[in-house]
């Protein structure tokens, strides 16, 4: 295997949103690079990456992965070491193809919002709504990949940040959600709700979740909130376990501001990012969500809608429909 000491040479120009890649062009270095993410700790994520890593070696493709993934996976001396574990990782790549469930899949998503490549994530565990393959697509995946027959989209992020007494103390991003939740299991957290520079309601909870239309089938989904499609451009605000008469979730446009401002006198908060990043949040700290300036980019492989992912995600019951009448 190939250590690199620096940054990796230029290779061929990512896809760009909705447009589908040219086989066969390359950048400088001659040879189209694909960076792997997996999560190393399943059994089945060694093995379909070291499928997917003979797949595009085979088609002469080069890979790169961080020197501490490989030590668990059973790589040919050709794959290129990084170990740097930031997003530069993935300068000179024109894809990041990520192995595993939700969790690693937000992952990929940190290094795919932060270098601007386009990340293809494959499914390894259970529900997987950020994923555009499932395990037993791994044949297709190197194929689309290696022919570039995959499109890119974005996907709206969220902007955080997090004030007390005034000042900026944090700074933050989310593809799923910012969710602002209690502590103490036997006290609730205190809140006022705020859009737009004006009070909605206040009450007592254990969160708030502030949520894109790719975290509604996440967080946002379990504490009620509604389902909304990828295309449609809003922000969404879901209580969880509220304790008040309104306390209905909220769908409000792109462009407004949320905010969440921990009352005085309650127990402190805390805040997390995309279940990954956290930061605690003291009482009469105020939480600021708006729409991201950088968003995800997603490569797909599928034209299938939205609504035939959600079916099959949840396995819906849709026996017995017959469609509109021709």
């Amino acid at each position: 295997m190939t250590e690199l000491s620096g940054d990796p040479a230029d290779s061929a120009r990512p896809a760009q949103p909705g447009e589908r890649g040219r086989p066969g062009e390359s950048g400088e270095s001659g040879q189209r690079t694909v960076f792997l993410l997996a999560h190393t700790g399943r059994p089945a994520a060694i093995r379909s990456a070291e499928l997917v890593v003979q797949g595009l070696l085979r088609s002469g493709l080069g890979v790169r992965v961080l020197r501490h993934e490989a030590v668990d996976l059973p790589l040919p001396p050709e794959v290129e070491l990084v170990a740097e574990c930031t997003p530069k990782v993935l300068d000179g790549c024109e894809l990041l193809i990520v192995l595993g469930g939700d969790g690693t899949l937000l992952r990929g998503a940190e290094f795919a919002r932060g270098s601007g490549v386009p990340m293809l994530g494959v499914n390894l565990g259970r529900v997987g709504f950020l994923a555009e393959a499932e395990r037993d697509d791994l044949d297709k995946v190197v194929d689309r990949v290696v022919t570039r027959a995959y499109e890119v989209e974005e996907r709206m992020t969220l902007d955080v940040v997090v004030r007390t007494n005034g000042d900026v103390v944090h700074r933050d991003w989310a593809l799923n959600e910012a969710a602002v939740q209690k502590v103490s299991p036997e006290r609730m957290l205190e809140v006022v709700l705020e859009i737009d520079g004006r009070p909605v309601s206040g009450f007592g909870c254990d969160g708030i979740v502030c949520a894109t239309p790719t975290g509604s089938t996440a967080y946002a989904f379990s504490a009620g909130g509604p389902v909304v499609w990828p295309e449609v451009e809003a922000l969404l605000m879901v209580p969880i376990s509220a304790h008040a008469l309104f306390a209905k979730p909220l769908v409000t446009s792109p462009d407004s501001v949320l905010a969440v401002e921990v009352q005085t006198g309650t127990p402190h908060g805390v805040l997390w990012c995309d279940g990954r990043r956290t930061v605690e949040l003291p009482a009469g700290a105020r939480v600021e969500v708006r729409r991201g300036t950088v968003p995800v980019r997603l490569a797909r492989l599928h034209h299938a809608s939205f609504t035939d992912r959600l079916v099959a995600k949840f396995a819906l019951p849709v026996s017995g429909w017959r469609g509109a009448p021709h």
